[in-house]
């Protein structure tokens, strides 16, 4: 290892022992290993097998965030298991997610989970978008990323629309090869497939900067509205939400002419499979 690298493995191995009131020679025996390799790790002068990095985490009894931690810093790919974000444990989740999607009116928001699957909506999303497509093809909407995927407005940038279109296939396709889950290789394929994707998409997002916010261009009642597109993630604080589950994001237009009011129709009778207020 270079004198010069930051053994974060080791720091983290050495915190996650003091924490449990573990002994080196105590965290050995545990792993049938030597007090001279745990020093070694904890020194950064050795590293750690995958399997080892998994006995760890196991001996530290580490849930999957701090697992996931430790897995990174031993240049391993973290693991994550799905989760059923409908599941009764996820409760105070689905209550607090509810209520971000509330104080978001009266602009259009959406919650959806890491393949862009749409959990929630709120009345602003319902309200916006069922005058843009008929209420029927609304409530077929099930994927947030496929929506985005429509024919743009007429007289909308078709440069700004390719380049959204590239950025997302870019986002799945180096989920895809990173993970090699088979949902993401399916996106990929059928994204790609979507008329109006450009061929050299992979060549136009690797010259964009992937930003949580972007402009877009929508109709709207008659009018070509610039709108600022905002994601914000929803989970574990800092590197890990990117890996651990469940991986959400509440997706939010804002209109870029800050004296627009897109809240004249939250009165009306809004409905929707996945509005819950």
């Amino acid at each position: 290892m270079s004198d010069t690298a930051y053994p974060a493995f080791g720091h983290l191995l050495r915190f996650w022992r003091k924490v449990r009131g573990m002994s080196q020679e105590a965290l050995a025996l545990n792993l049938q290993s030597s007090t001279r390799h745990i020093s070694f790790l904890e020194n950064g002068k050795a590293r750690p097998s995958e399997a080892l990095v998994e006995a760890i985490a196991q001996s530290l009894q580490l849930g999957e965030r701090d697992s996931s931690y430790l897995r990174l810093a031993a240049g391993y790919l973290a693991r994550s298991q799905a989760v059923d974000f409908e599941a009764p444990e996820f409760n105070w989740l689905r209550k607090a997610t509810l209520f971000s999607l509330k104080a978001m009116d009266p602009y259009p928001a959406v919650l959806m989970d890491r393949y862009g699957r749409l959990l929630m909506v709120n009345r602003s999303w319902v309200a916006f978008y069922k005058e843009v497509v008929s209420a029927e093809e609304l409530v077929e909407v099930k994927n947030h990323f496929e929506f985005l995927f429509r024919r743009p407005s007429e007289g909308a940038a078709q440069e700004s629309w390719r380049h959204k279109l590239a950025m997302i296939l870019m986002y799945a396709q180096q989920e895809a090869l990173l993970t090699d889950d088979p949902i993401y290789h399916g996106m990929v394929r059928e994204l790609a497939a979507h008329p109006g994707v450009p061929d050299d998409w992979a060549q136009i997002a690797s010259q964009l900067k992937p930003m949580a916010s972007y402009r877009v261009q929508q109709r709207y009642k008659g009018k070509l509205l610039s709108l600022f597109n905002v994601s914000l993630n929803v989970g574990a604080v800092g590197p890990a939400s990117y890996v651990s589950e469940p991986r959400l994001a509440i997706n939010t237009l804002y209109p870029e002419d800050e004296a627009l009011d897109l809240g004249d129709a939250l009165d009306s009778d809004l409905s929707h499979p996945l509005l819950f207020y």
